[in-house]
């Protein structure tokens, strides 16, 4: 069963997923990679945490780290010893800050993560140089004390070209990031022979110098060797040669195989060799130098326009090596959900889970391009508003980091994921989404949404019409918890009529939709939008995953 989490990972790792369940982990937190070194440790410069970004590595000191650290120290959730002396460290080194506070929160959801795992299982974290070496240390005092055991730090060389300019910032530039891989025993899934790497054509020719009528080839040994001792079973005659005591390394009928399809060489001093074929190789074994998968490009037919988004080369080598077929894999900050589209298409079972909307919404659409609605249908979402006690609940949020979590959920859901979200700092001017009606093979017109979780009244629809002439928008959505009143329908309808010549079809210029109606009916968007507008969008720029981290 998959399963998609929208909520604070930390929370559904602690109440929603059973122990040792997950046979491989993978997460991709948010880096600090916006602000300098020295920022960091000094603890220079104050982000709000109420315009906090899915994509901007935001850490703050506030009551959410305190409490974390709170939790550490009096081991409410079975820390080791040695967790809890290094955060009390770390606390003593680097005062009060937003690397503490990082710091903190990575440790709770690692502790979780080391939890869930099965015995057999693997975990990977991954991560920039900016805090590699604090998470190091994180990761062996969950992992080493109990069993497990730090296996590789991988290097990935995911560029050739870095952003910045290294002589302005007088520094050498960064092309790769860190991938910690740690198991949780000694007996763990670990299947190197998957991931073999290819030779490459000038590779291939160094290795296979030679030429027959058949080809390249190499000469291989046909006979066992001194040092593995006397063999009296593969001693036999063949083409009138018989091996010393050692024997051949392979028996009669496969030696025949060989030498039948032109692979048994003789040198001029009669000894036999096998020819060792190119199309025989295995490739070569993968190391911890990953700098043969690029990151993804703009015009890469994988792009989502999600900035941390990873290639699924990438994951598809973690997954293969730690996980076989039917195995649990698990994404607790899942993005666009590469993890789990690649868990998808290898044949896994897989949970992710991520505290924005906007991310559940491009996952489900990005599944249901690749692998179509019936997939897409089967997966089980937790989190998301089902009746509307839930989405008064979402509404209401106290929380600043969760506050537009609500509208993004009524944009995305109303609209089957075919609209934008307006996440622009300060006001938003009465527009929470943006959606486009196809007109032709190359026109859209434009739809602006609007959503209300209070009182809602007449003046509201006045408005939304000068919205509307503001914005050029043919339409206007106009979603509301709260029933609308008569009045208020009254004005919607002197909004006037949209006709959609290609369908022939009227719309009303103001559609009034309720909460109520999505929920309980299913009520959807029938306007013809453009299924592409996530995709052709500017990058995504959400809410609240980086603050994520200092919430519990």
């Amino acid at each position: 069963m998959n399963q998609l989490f929208y909520g604070d990972n930390l929370d559904v790792l602690r109440n929603k997923i059973k122990d040792d369940t997950v046979d491989l982990c993978y997460i991709d937190p948010p880096f600090n990679s916006k602000r300098n070194y020295f920022q960091i440790y000094n603890n220079v410069g104050k982000e709000d945490a109420a315009q906090a970004q899915a994509f901007i590595d935001t850490w703050t000191w506030n009551q959410f780290a305190e409490s974390g650290f709170a939790d550490i120290l009096t081991n409410q959730h079975d820390y080791t010893t040695q967790t809890i002396e290094l955060i009390k460290g770390l606390r003593a080194v680097l005062g009060v800050g937003g690397l503490l506070a990082y710091l903190i929160s990575m440790t709770q959801r690692i502790n979780e993560i080391w939890r869930v795992l099965k015995p057999t299982g693997s975990f990977y974290l991954h991560c920039d140089p900016t805090c590699s070496h604090y998470l190091k240390l994180i990761l062996d005092s969950v992992f080493c004390p109990r069993g497990g055991d730090f296996r590789n730090e991988i290097t990935w060389k995911r560029t050739n070209n870095p952003k910045g300019s290294q002589f302005k910032d007088r520094k050498y530039g960064v092309y790769t990031d860190a991938i910690f891989f740690y198991t949780k025993s000694t007996n763990y899934t670990f299947n190197l022979e998957r991931i073999r790497q290819p030779l490459t054509p000038e590779e291939l020719l160094e290795k296979y110098p030679k030429t027959d009528e058949r080809g390249r080839y190499l000469e291989y040994p046909i006979l066992r060797s001194a040092s593995k001792g006397p063999r009296p079973n593969l001693v036999y005659e063949y083409k009138d040669f018989t091996p010393p005591q050692w024997g051949w390394v392979v028996k009669r009928e496969k030696l025949e195989a060989i030498d039948q399809r032109g692979d048994l060489g003789w040198r001029k001093n009669g000894m036999p060799y096998r020819k060792y074929r190119p199309t025989e190789d295995r490739g070569a074994p993968i190391g911890n130098l990953w700098d043969d998968i690029i990151r993804i490009q703009s015009k890469s037919k994988e792009t989502m326009g999600y900035p941390t988004q990873k290639p699924e080369a990438l994951l598809e080598r973690i997954i293969q090596a730690s996980s076989n077929e039917g195995d649990l894999i698990l994404d607790a900050y899942c993005g666009c959900g590469t993890t789990v589209a690649v868990a998808q298409r290898l044949n896994r079972q897989w949970i992710g889970i991520d505290i924005t909307y906007q991310s559940i919404a491009l996952i489900l659409e990005r599944f249901e391009k690749q692998f179509g609605v019936e997939i897409t249908n089967s997966i089980v979402l937790n989190g998301i508003p089902r009746d509307m006690e839930s989405a008064h609940a979402l509404a209401n949020k106290q929380d600043d980091r969760l506050r537009k979590e609500f509208e993004k959920w009524a944009v995305l859901t109303y609209t089957k994921n075919r609209a934008t979200i307006n996440d622009k700092k300060g006001a938003d001017k009465g527009v929470d989404g943006v959606a486009y009606i196809v007109t032709g093979q190359k026109t859209t017109d434009k739809v602006i949404i609007q959503v209300k979780s209070g009182k809602v009244q007449r003046g509201d629809i006045a408005k939304l019409r000068g919205d509307m002439a503001r914005e050029q928008a043919v339409m206007a959505i106009f979603i509301t918890l709260e029933e609308p009143t008569k009045s208020m329908r009254e004005e919607a309808m002197a909004a006037g009529i949209y006709h959609h010549q290609l369908l022939n079809r009227a719309y009303p210029c103001i559609q009034l939709v309720t909460g109520r109606e999505m929920i309980e009916a299913g009520r959807r968007s029938d306007l013809p939008l453009n299924l592409d507008v996530l995709n052709s969008a500017a990058p995504v720029n959400t809410s609240q995953q980086s603050d994520l981290l200092q919430k519990n």
